[in-house]
């Protein structure tokens, strides 16, 4: 992918060339459109923890957003091969591990179709946790976050259990609470596979004290699982879910594979904004789709209709993603340095631009910063 902004995700590079604590609870006191209530601060969510300063998803940068005063921790989920969830921000393993440096497992490299993208790699699905668990987990972006990268094969990949009892310990040593905000992979190509995600949250939730009162919020770019969970969680009231979206003319995985649903752009119109509230509680658009750039590169001063209208539909809303370095900040919020020095006076103007034109919450590479955009 060309454009580092939009790692969340590989489906979102494609798209787009086609076309201080806070007090977590309130945000879950209703649950009922409209409205929901809003946060009583935005919310700031550990991106994969804090990859801008230890590899991501690894209980490392878990720790490193806590300590730093992320209200959520995200851990974006995906399966073995003996069905255990993991942490991994994509099943294809082969830019956050070390696996391409282990011969053992050079046979396993693979070609496969994911999402409509051809894509080459080691994927989660051809290991067992066992296999998993003798990896060791590396900074993606590399030398652009040396700190980070200086962690490399200290750490290794983490389940979904492991992330809840360590945040669960967290917690209770701090007195605050502490979120979690999984984000499903892949949901239908998991289906397809056998190895639906879906069911594996569920039992994870109910085998939980923590996931059983905790903040969570369950994301995902796919519509089909979203609108499944609601009719099971309909009565878990510290549980909302999330609708992740691109601002591209392109479906959804799900809808896709359907043939038929609306697209992207169509779901964030006033029509689609009104059929998501009834099964999402949040929408997570990029952060562009809110607040747009000119030409020039520079953050525009007047926010798209999309946040007003997403509110007006009864939708807390939340964005991705939020950066430190140079090369991921507006043009007229650059410091003098190269563009992959880090930046945090950039970054926390950057973030203030968006919460001023409303924002409820929003993921950040370094939980510092967007605390300090937050309480400063």
């Amino acid at each position: 992918m060309t454009d580092l902004n939009l790692t969340r995700r590989t489906l979102v590079g494609s798209a787009l060339a086609a076309a201080g604590a806070v007090h977590v609870p309130g945000a879950f006191a209703a649950t009922a459109h409209p409205p929901l209530q809003r946060p009583a601060k935005p919310l700031v969510i550990g991106h994969r923890g804090a990859p801008a300063l230890r590899p991501e998803h690894t209980l490392a940068s878990y720790a490193k957003a806590i300590t730093d005063g992320a209200d959520f921790i995200e851990p974006d989920l995906v399966a073995t091969k003996d069905g255990v969830l993991i942490a991994r921000h994509e099943n294809n393993i082969a830019d956050t591990t070390d696996i391409a440096a282990r011969p053992e497992f050079a046979a396993r490299k693979t070609t496969k179709t994911i999402d409509g993208e051809t894509i080459t790699g080691w994927f989660t699905e051809d290991f067992t946790l066992a296999e998993i668990k003798s990896l060791r987990a590396k900074e993606r972006l590399g030398a652009l976050r040396p700190e980070s990268e200086a962690y490399d094969g200290q750490f290794q990949i983490v389940t979904l259990e492991e992330i809840t009892d360590f945040a669960a310990a967290e917690a209770a040593a701090r007195g605050r609470t502490i979120g979690l905000i999984p984000e499903i992979k892949h949901s239908t190509y998991f289906a397809g596979i056998g190895l639906p995600l879906e069911q594996r949250l569920l039992d994870r939730i109910a085998a939980s004290s923590y996931l059983q009162s905790a903040p969570l919020i369950i994301q995902s770019f796919e519509v089909s699982n979203l609108k499944w969970l609601r009719a099971r969680l309909a009565g878990q009231k510290n549980v909302q879910l999330m609708q992740l979206t691109v601002p591209a003319p392109v479906r959804p995985a799900d809808l896709a594979a359907k043939g038929s649903g609306p697209t992207y752009n169509e779901m964030q119109a006033p029509r689609g904004l009104a059929e998501m509230a009834t099964y999402a509680d949040w929408i997570s658009p990029y952060k562009l789709a809110l607040l747009p750039r000119g030409e020039d590169g520079n953050l525009s001063d007047t926010p798209t209709a999309l946040m007003a209208d997403a509110h007006a539909a009864g939708l807390l809303v939340a964005s991705w993603t939020f950066r430190p370095e140079n090369q991921f900040l507006p043009a007229n919020l650059h410091s003098s340095a190269d563009g992959t020095a880090r930046n945090p006076q950039g970054s926390v103007a950057e973030i203030r631009a968006y919460l001023s034109a409303g924002l409820d919450a929003f993921f950040t590479d370094d939980p510092a910063i967007g605390r300090k955009a937050v309480d400063g």
